[in-house]
């Protein structure tokens, strides 16, 4: 079954490079990046257990990512009782919400997005 739009846009999002857009016109877009054209390539051909391993790929990322929205819900708690707050609560669920991103794009064979701060600029054709 095809990954929903929803799918692919989260895909993408979660690979770390950006907004597809409605249409193919402008100077931007998959169509200039080799390694986007490439993720648009494998999120509309994988076999159907590889869909369903990106699922659940979707399924934890986003979990992962509600999860560092909640986390903000305690900046303004420093100490409560006898319960103190872990200052780096929200890089340490970044951090893993990253690793997990970047699982995904090692799971389709692909470098990090920019947005993934992989420190490598993705190749205009």
């Amino acid at each position: 079954m095809a990954f929903t739009e929803a799918e692919r846009t989260d895909i993408r999002r979660f690979c770390g490079y950006p907004a597809y857009g409605a249409g193919n016109e402008g100077f931007q877009g998959w169509r200039f990046y080799q390694v986007y054209g490439l993720l648009e390539y494998r999120i509309s051909h994988l076999s159907g257990s590889e869909e369903a391993t990106v699922r659940r790929y979707l399924a934890t990322l986003t979990t992962l990512e509600h999860a560092i929205t909640a986390a903000a819900a305690n900046l303004d708690t420093d100490q409560a009782a006898v319960w103190t707050h872990n200052r780096t609560e929200i890089q340490d669920r970044t951090k893993l919400f990253e690793d997990w991103c970047r699982r995904l794009c090692g799971f389709l064979g692909l470098p990090a997005g920019p947005a993934l701060g992989n420190g490598q600029p993705v190749s205009v054709v």
